[in-house]
């Protein structure tokens, strides 16, 4: 499998799968999700179901300029009901992806974290990882944990790491490097996280972590930085050209992303992980083309 290197190729590879996936919306009554749905539909990827109420989304099928026969539209005008009912769809594989629509995220998130009804098994560790294009860097970079986990402890790094990896060896790259980031390079007890990384490079080092590169602490120079590295005069197995970073807050990602996204030109596709199916969750102020991406991407993460 080639490498893909932008979100443009993802979406390319995921019309040249084999089968198309079902999707159902939780409560999808904005413009921005159904245009996206709509954009997923003309290009032959999912098949959609929208609930919640059926005038509001007709309403703003009708804004769209869309064709109301493009999707099943069950009708159930109370947020909370229509939530349960899209997870239940989902968890009686009736649906494949769950998306949140113009719901809060906390109310949608209780019905996947509902412990009888929702999607996340026990035990399991619910986190975050996105994939970012900025025109600057050479790749893809996927980030973890950007939207769940506010100050990862060692086995939620180790989950985030392990989510990470999964997901970018879905678009061909078989040993990706991945950097835990900090403010520096140096091991110091004044920094706890980096006491944590350094046990998960050991951990890798005994193959307790597979198919991946894994180095750090490193600041996102010599995470992502050639030059920077041979400046330093670091010794590091990534050599700034990480596929992951991984980092130490939900506060550092989270401004980092969107950071990029402001200033750097970036574009994005993330899923939360850990769920026994793909589950997009984007905020409601976040553009079609984005929410696009994400569809995309839970599509191949299908496979």
């Amino acid at each position: 499998m080639n490498q893909i290197n932008t979100l443009d190729e993802m979406v390319q590879k995921v019309k040249e799968l084999p089968q198309k996936r079902k999707i159902v919306i939780a409560v999808a009554e904005d413009q921005n999700t159904i245009g996206a749905v709509a954009e997923a539909i003309s290009a032959g990827i999912i098949e959609a179901i929208l609930i919640g109420n059926e005038d509001k989304i007709k309403n703003e099928i009708i804004r769209l300029h869309l064709n109301p026969g493009l999707f099943k539209i069950i009708n159930i005008p109370n947020e909370i009901k229509a939530t349960n009912e899209a997870v239940r769809m989902v968890k009686d594989d009736e649906a494949d992806i769950l998306m949140k629509g113009l719901v809060g995220t906390d109310k949608f998130l209780r019905a996947v974290l509902d412990k009888e009804k929702g999607l996340l098994p026990p035990k399991a560790v619910m986190s975050y990882v996105c994939a970012l294009e900025v025109p600057k860097y050479k790749k893809l970079l996927f980030l973890s944990d950007t939207a769940v986990l506010p100050f990862p402890d060692l086995n939620q790094k180790i989950a985030m790491i392990n989510y990470s990896v999964n997901m970018v060896r879905k678009f061909g790259i078989e040993k990706p490097k991945v950097a835990l980031l900090s403010a520096s390079e140096k091991v110091s007890p004044n920094f706890p996280n980096s006491i944590n990384d350094a046990i998960i490079c050991k951990m890798a080092d005994r193959n307790q972590i597979k198919n991946c590169i894994v180095d750090g602490p490193l600041d996102v120079f010599l995470a992502c930085d050639p030059k920077s590295v041979a400046i330093k005069g670091i010794k590091t197995p990534i050599n700034g050209e990480a596929d992951v970073l991984i980092f130490p807050s939900i506060e550092a990602s989270n401004i980092f992303y969107k950071g990029l996204m402001l200033w750097g030109d970036g574009e994005l596709a993330g899923l939360i992980q850990g769920t026994t199916k793909p589950v997009v969750v984007m905020s409601r102020s976040e553009s079609a083309k984005s929410k696009f991406y994400c569809i995309a991407l839970s599509c191949l993460m299908c496979e």
